[in-house]
């Protein structure tokens, strides 16, 4: 069943990506009084479930208890936001400059169609996994 465990924790961490990106999406043109506040980018971080993967290495037996993929945490980035000098805007600073998000549109659109690949492909290996067990099951009834 570890299979199903795999495509499943795929599934996940990609739909956790998906909204990640959709909220940096949505706040990519939101603007702040400070540096401090302004919206920053958030990328999930993921890491390998391999848990007594390398006790079975070799016997052919796969006795893992846990694989696939789990999510590590969110990161947000450090990159610099952009300041704009707009001495009208109502939520400039005393100097005239407002802060932006520090999101960048079109490496968000392209990690959206990244995470939505990666999902329909793990959505895909669940799908014949099950067809072909329910085949398996049924070479044994003819």
């Amino acid at each position: 069943m570890s299979i199903f465990d795999i495509a499943s924790s795929g599934m996940n961490a990609q739909m956790l990506r998906l909204n990640t990106t959709a909220s940096n999406m949505a706040n990519v043109d939101t603007v702040s009084t400070t540096a401090e506040g302004a919206y920053r980018a958030r990328q999930p971080v993921f890491a390998a479930m391999m848990a007594n993967a390398n006790a079975s290495a070799g016997t052919g037996i796969n006795n893992a208890t846990q694989v696939g993929v789990q999510v590590d945490g969110i990161e947000t980035s450090q990159a610099e936001v952009p300041k704009r000098y707009l001495p009208g805007h109502p939520m400039a600073d005393k100097d005239g400059y407002i802060f932006g998000s520090n999101v960048n549109a079109v490496e968000e659109m392209a990690n959206m169609i990244s995470a939505s690949r990666a999902y329909q492909s793990n959505a895909e290996i669940f799908a014949t996994a099950k067809t072909l067990m329910l085949r398996t099951l049924q070479l044994g009834q003819q």
